[in-house]
């Protein structure tokens, strides 16, 4: 497994974007994809020879995770890109880590699939088996 991406949870994605770029560097990757199932929106941000950040901010039927957010924002998980995503769910169960969410298509990986699972130590973590992200914003040459 490799780190894709990390992701923090925001209260409003216009501030965040602005808060990374002014103070990180990091530009808008992406368009701002809604995502039905996990019920947030989602943009990921990029800054050459980094790590790519995923915001998400919850939308409306989001209750748990807009009081996680609360006024401030927090980190949410880490993502790791794998091979095989059902043989990793596999092995990591073995190992005593917590399936939360069975892997399911995924709107801003091109329905690609996704799960989450939960670590030692409170360490919520994506699983994803494609570095496609939905809505690449091309740069104008």
């Amino acid at each position: 497994m490799i780190i894709d991406h990390i992701c923090y949870a925001v209260k409003d994605t216009s501030e965040a974007l602005a808060y990374w770029q002014n103070i990180f560097g990091y530009s808008q990757m992406t368009e701002t994809i809604i995502n039905k199932r996990q019920k947030v929106k989602v943009t990921f941000l990029s800054k050459e020879k980094s790590v790519i950040v995923k915001i998400i901010e919850p939308l409306e039927d989001n209750p748990a995770l807009k009081k996680q957010v609360g006024s401030e924002g927090t980190f949410h998980h880490i993502c790791f890109r794998c091979d095989d995503i059902s043989g990793k769910i596999t092995e990591l169960k073995e190992k005593g880590l917590r399936l939360l969410t069975p892997p399911q298509p995924g709107e801003a990986f091109n329905n690609n699939y996704i799960a989450f699972m939960l670590g030692k130590y409170g360490m919520n973590f994506e699983l994803i088996e494609t570095d496609e992200k939905a809505g690449i914003i091309q740069e104008d040459n």
